[in-house]
């Protein structure tokens, strides 16, 4: 009897420990905008991470967030980065949010430290050439380039008017966008009279730049820039300039803008944006944000942070059932395996059954609450652009725009 008692308290504490290195934690950061022109999307964009972590732990595999602050300016992101990096011994971070961010906290952090950058929110087409991370591989994002978004508000402008004029913010995001957008609206017979830049800083005024973009009287004004610069320039447009027809993105796809403008102001004011393919996986993920935070606002990139945390977790679990430590390296190898076909649909949410089949040796291809998570050899996805607008103080979506045009 003692014999067995043995055996069976060793065959115990053997499940217990095959179970525990199954649930061995990964350190994950998030590096997202709480304070600079950003801030409005930060938290929200932060939950999305939030709960990807939360169900992974239920479903038995932890993830142990780390959050830092970007202030949407690339010094103290790169001082926070390093942080994450060097004493908070993470495998990867979750951000940035502005492509004025990400690019040099990769270039000078997470590339040489081989270390995962997953950027729900960076569309600035440079990500996808950057030479930091050219034959390392460690920079992906879950929102598409620009060079899809370019296109598609090009075609939209093209559609209602003649000449444009654009005012952006001065970095990779702002002028990425920009020179795609003039690119496409051209080829459509559009004219673009001025393409006018400002600081990344959010300033108490910009009636200068407002000036000199509107001095051709454009038929449209594309607004690129984040909601702590938009909700000045385009309040003083109103106001002083007396002009209101504006072509938004995803950086002014903001609530904060209806607020300092006031719904009348922007009624009817259409914009492009990452869109989130819809479907189940959508559907799933927005009961769940629901639940666990009471309201799914209408900004972008929230879906993006979920499926980001989602693929580095089902990317280390893939990992650990294979005998590997969960090294940065040996979860970036796995990250194609889990959200490529072949293999079983995993929609959000299904972390137990995807665990599951992992543990047998199957493959899986997790679907996205934004869309697929089909990395290509730059890291990059291609997911829907949504064409969304201001109705009765509300942001509706219009349509999505599955087909992209080659440019």
């Amino acid at each position: 009897m003692k014999r067995i008692v043995i055996l069976a308290s060793v065959f115990v504490f053997s499940l217990a420990f095959v179970s525990g290195a199954l649930a061995q934690e990964i350190k994950v950061g998030t590096l997202l905008a709480h304070t600079g022109p950003l801030k409005e999307f930060g938290p929200n964009i932060q939950n999305g991470a939030v709960l990807a972590a939360k169900q992974m732990a239920a479903a038995g595999f932890e993830i142990k967030l780390i959050h830092e602050d970007s202030e949407t300016s690339a010094i103290p992101a790169t001082n926070a980065a390093k942080k994450l990096v060097e004493i908070d011994r993470v495998v990867a971070i979750v951000g940035a949010l502005a492509s004025g961010v990400t690019v040099p906290v990769a270039e000078s952090v997470t590339c040489p430290n081989n270390v995962i950058m997953m950027s729900p929110a960076s569309t600035s087409p440079l990500i996808t050439v950057l030479p930091a991370d050219e034959g390392k591989d460690f920079l992906f994002r879950t929102c598409p380039s620009d060079a899809l978004q370019g296109v598609i508000a090009g075609k939209l402008a093209a559609g209602y008017n003649k000449t444009a004029s654009v005012l952006y913010v001065n970095n990779p995001y702002g002028q990425g966008l920009a020179e795609k957008f003039k690119r496409s609206f051209e080829k459509r017979r559009g004219k673009v009279l001025a393409m006018i830049p400002h600081d990344e800083k959010a300033a108490e005024s910009y009636t200068a730049e407002l000036r000199k973009a509107l001095a051709g009287k454009p038929d449209r004004l594309c607004a690129y820039s984040y909601p702590d610069h938009a909700k000045v320039y385009l309040k003083e447009a109103i106001e002083f300039f007396k002009y209101k027809r504006f072509l938004l993105c995803d950086g002014t796809k903001s609530e904060d803008i209806v607020k300092a403008l006031g719904a009348r102001n922007v009624e009817g004011q259409m914009g492009t944006a990452p869109g989130s393919a819809g479907g189940e996986p959508f559907v799933i993920f927005s009961a769940d944000y629901k639940t666990e935070f009471g309201r799914l606002p209408p900004l972008p990139f929230i879906t993006c942070a979920y499926d980001g945390t989602a693929v580095i977790g089902l990317a280390a679990y893939a990992a650990k059932v294979k005998g590997l430590p969960l090294t940065a390296k040996n979860i970036r190898d796995n990250l194609r395996n889990i959200a490529c076909p072949p293999g079983e649909i995993i929609k959000p949410g299904e972390f137990k059954k995807a665990f599951n089949l992992l543990e047998k040796g199957k493959k899986i291809n997790y679907e996205g609450a934004a869309g697929s998570v089909d990395f290509d050899k730059n890291g990059d996805v291609i997911t829907p652009i949504e064409i969304w607008k201001y109705s009765k103080g509300k942001i509706v979506t219009v349509r999505m725009e599955y087909e992209v045009p080659k440019e």
